[in-house]
């Protein structure tokens, strides 16, 4: 049996859940092939939303870009779903049976009529993701994760999906704070936590660069063999999402954006890197990219030649080699900064998943921290 790095401690590996993620074509992929990118963007403008009593809305999100998906299981005989493991959201939620909306033909449904374990709550919800939203009513039912079981697990059951067709995926799963999360609700997380599913309640994400196989995220511990080193180890700077204080953000050894500090959430549900849209201007400026429709596009021989865009955290360097933030899109390479988050204050940034797939990345509850190594 091998021996894992347990923050630190030893653990056998048994204690570790270890479950696939599979990276998935975005839909923003999609639509920019079929040349619909930009009335599609149109028609849902990118947002920061607030929160009153009658909804629970999860800002700084970008649903075009949740690409990471994994399995679980809900009811008795088990129904499976494909779901995005989110550290940007707190709420469990899948299309019902029921739902009307045509994003739900497309995805799998939960028949709640088949499972002997569900119980019902009649209590609607409405969650909204930027430009997607999902209308319902919650329920219970016995929810698995791998080998972990969540009794009685509260979760949603959308009724009506709006700009959800064609996702790569049928609900979410969201692992950010309880205080986010519907009122009243306990996430899966902590429910797993207080029913002793394991020991130390962490999680963390190891987001393979290239290939669709071979991404995990894990519960209960830490397998030393994704990362490099050691594991760096930031506090959380408020527990709703998981934000943390970022020092500065520099190219060239001058400082572009985060001149005076600023806030930055480490986000799985999207794949892109968000910060206010007059830096991400200044952060183009220095790659020469162009405005092009919604997105900067950059020349492909600029790999070659950009300096790594450095983000300082807690003292430390996390380089993001060109390589990571120039993607190749059919004949043509584009950034993956985007702006967007100016409504929010103080200054905020999203790190999303081209940053995590250079830095394996550990989610520490007991603690309120968050560990980030070189990714192998």
């Amino acid at each position: 049996m091998k021996w894992l790095v347990l923050l630190g401690l030893v653990a056998l590996s048994e204690c570790i859940v270890i479950l696939p993620l599979r990276k998935m074509k975005t839909l923003r992929e999609t639509l920019r092939e079929k040349n619909l990118l930009n009335n599609f963007l149109e028609e849902r403008a990118y947002r920061l939303s607030k929160r009153d009593s009658k909804i629970t809305i999860h800002p700084l999100k970008n649903y075009l870009d949740m690409a990471y998906v994994g399995n679980i299981t809900i009811g008795t005989p088990p129904q499976e779903f494909r779901v995005v493991f989110d550290t940007g959201s707190a709420d469990l939620w899948v299309p019902s049976i029921s739902c009307v909306s045509p994003a739900c033909y497309t995805h799998k449904t939960f028949n709640l009529h088949n499972s002997s374990s569900f119980g019902q709550t009649h209590q609607p919800i409405s969650i909204s993701y930027g430009p997607g939203i999902i209308q319902g009513f919650l329920g219970s039912d016995t929810v698995r994760i791998g080998n972990l079981v969540s009794l009685k697990q509260s979760f949603g059951l959308s009724q009506e999906e709006y700009g959800f067709d064609g996702a790569p995926f049928d609900g979410v799963l969201g692992l950010a704070y309880p205080s986010i999360s519907i009122k009243g609700i306990i996430p899966i997380f902590d429910n797993l936590w207080s029913q002793g599913a394991f020991s130390e309640p962490v999680f963390a994400f190891y987001l393979n660069t290239c290939k669709p196989e071979g991404s995990v995220v894990m519960f209960g511990g830490v397998d030393h063999r994704y990362y490099k080193g050691e594991l760096n180890w930031i506090p959380v700077s408020q527990t709703r999402y998981w934000q943390i204080s970022m020092n500065r953000i520099s190219m060239n050894g001058n400082v572009t954006a985060c001149s005076r500090g600023c806030q930055a959430l480490l986000d799985t549900g999207t794949s892109m890197i968000h910060g206010p849209t007059r830096l991400i201007t200044n952060i183009h400026k220095l790659m020469n990219a162009r405005h092009q429709g919604s997105e900067y596009v950059v020349s492909c021989d600029a790999v070659k030649t950009l300096p790594p865009v450095i983000f300082n955290i807690n003292g430390i360097d996390y380089p993001l080699p060109p390589q990571a933030y120039i993607t190749k899109a059919q004949n043509f390479c584009l950034s993956i900064f985007h702006g967007g988050t100016e409504t929010s204050s103080p200054e905020t940034w999203i790190l999303g998943g081209v940053f995590l797939r250079q830095y394996f990345s550990v989610f520490d509850r007991r603690n309120d921290r968050i560990g980030l190594a070189l990714a192998v």
